[in-house]
């Protein structure tokens, strides 16, 4: 089948890679549309080790009539698939099972691909009035909602996102919807803080004013660079929380007194359940095809890939079997 592997330090784009095995505890599933994410670049750069098909972004439908859903069924897939035997599954926390696989991330290929296995109970349907297009960025929005599970805002506290990549965009689009009190986005090209001015404050990072500093209850760094931490350090108020969200290959050494001098709280912010992400693309309708650049058929993955790698650029999507 048609896929995009992951060789570091780049990647290749084949037309024979080996069908996924299918075994009687997995679906398989014929991936429609996949998006290229900053994780996945960052894999292209020696993060996790990883070699093997990329992507874990997908939406498509399930293609074997072993599956407790019916063939034909629209799903996107929970992207971490736990042992099932050890105290972290038994608990619910999958995503933390110290012998899982991770779609496309780490033992396990990804979804840049015409077809993937997922385990049954890793498969939600998508709601009929959310089209493909959306619903393949159920992944990164569950990662922006994440935030929400894990630390409760007060709808008066002040909220600042560092970076205008992806997933920067994403969670403002989040914050913008369901939180009441002040957010600004704080990143480097205009065009894309355009793509959400008018659900939050927007601002260029360098004509952001200095008296800021040290005003905001939390600030999100998804920069998904180390200097970012080092920016959340300066903007945050004494006791209050920095949300991690950047994943990177490489990471610099950080001074981190300040955290103790202020006495900050830092979460650090991984991925999120798609149940609820699904809903929120139901019912609340945040507007993510505008953060769609490019979209590419996968027999032009490699030129996809380039666009993706390109600074400034947004989501760009692989059309793999999509009609």
């Amino acid at each position: 089948m048609k896929a995009l592997i992951c060789r570091p330090p780049g990647v290749e784009f084949v037309e024979n890679a080996p069908e996924p095995e299918i075994n009687t505890s997995e679906s398989r599933v014929r991936v429609y549309w996949a998006g290229i994410c900053r994780t996945d670049l960052e894999l292209t750069k020696g993060y996790m080790g990883f070699e093997g098909i990329l992507g874990h972004e997908f939406v498509g439908v399930v293609d074997d009539d072993a599956s407790p859903l019916p063939r034909g069924a629209r799903v996107v897939g929970e992207i971490n698939a736990g042992c099932g035997r050890c105290e972290w599954c038994a608990s619910g926390m999958e995503r933390h099972c110290p012998n899982r696989t991770v779609l496309g991330i780490l033992k396990r290929g990804g979804c840049m691909a015409e077809r993937l296995t997922l385990p049954h109970e890793n498969l939600l349907p998508v709601p009929k009035d959310v089209p493909d297009r959306v619903a393949v960025f159920t992944e990164p929005l569950a990662a922006a909602l994440e935030i929400f599970e894990q630390i409760h805002i007060e709808p008066i506290q002040r909220v600042c996102i560092l970076g205008d990549g992806k997933l920067g965009l994403l969670i403002a689009m989040t914050f913008g919807i369901r939180h009441e009190g002040p957010v600004v986005l704080l990143g480097r090209h205009h065009e894309k803080l355009k793509t959400v001015e008018d659900l939050v404050e927007v601002h260029l990072e360098n004509q952001f004013d200095a008296t800021m500093n040290k005003q905001w209850d939390y600030v999100v760094d998804a920069t998904g660079s180390s200097s970012g931490l080092n920016r959340a350090m300066q903007l945050v108020k004494p006791r209050g929380t920095i949300v991690l969200k950047s994943t990177m290959a490489h990471a610099e050494a950080l001074d981190l007194t300040p955290l103790v001098i202020d006495e900050v709280t830092v979460v650090g912010s991984r991925c999120g359940r798609f149940a609820p992400a699904l809903e929120f693309l139901a019912r609340r309708k945040p507007p993510v095809e505008r953060l769609i650049d490019a979209e590419f058929p996968i027999e032009q993955a490699r030129a996809a890939w380039d666009r993706a790698s390109a600074r400034g650029v947004k989501k760009v999507l692989l059309k793999v079997n999509a009609e």
